[in-house]
């Protein structure tokens, strides 16, 4: 169905459906993101690891496709990493506006 797209290749077939479910439904991410002072220097994290956010959106960057994340870290899980990005997103979209002058 999504064969050879552009979509597929970024976030493989296993996860692709979850990404759409997502889109459709906005996640909750408290329920996989957390910020402890004690874990990781207090930076976000995927609640009962020391896998930061950050981490998985440069991984992401990088090149990885969900998939890949999830076999290079497999206690994690799809809506887990959704959880990361939509997390980000939402940071980014509360930032300040910044006037160059």
């Amino acid at each position: 169905m999504f064969k050879d797209t552009k979509l597929n290749q970024i976030f493989g077939r296993s996860s692709l459906l979850d990404y759409f479910h997502i889109k459709l439904f906005r996640m909750d991410y408290n329920k996989y993101i957390e910020r402890n002072p004690e874990i990781m220097l207090g930076k976000p994290i995927i609640k009962g690891t020391r896998i930061t956010v950050e981490i998985i959106m440069r991984k992401l960057a990088g090149g990885f496709s969900i998939d890949k994340l999830i076999e290079s870290y497999p206690h994690l899980n799809s809506s887990q990493i959704f959880a990361a990005l939509e997390y980000a997103a939402d940071l980014i979209a509360n930032e300040e506006e910044l006037v160059m002058v």
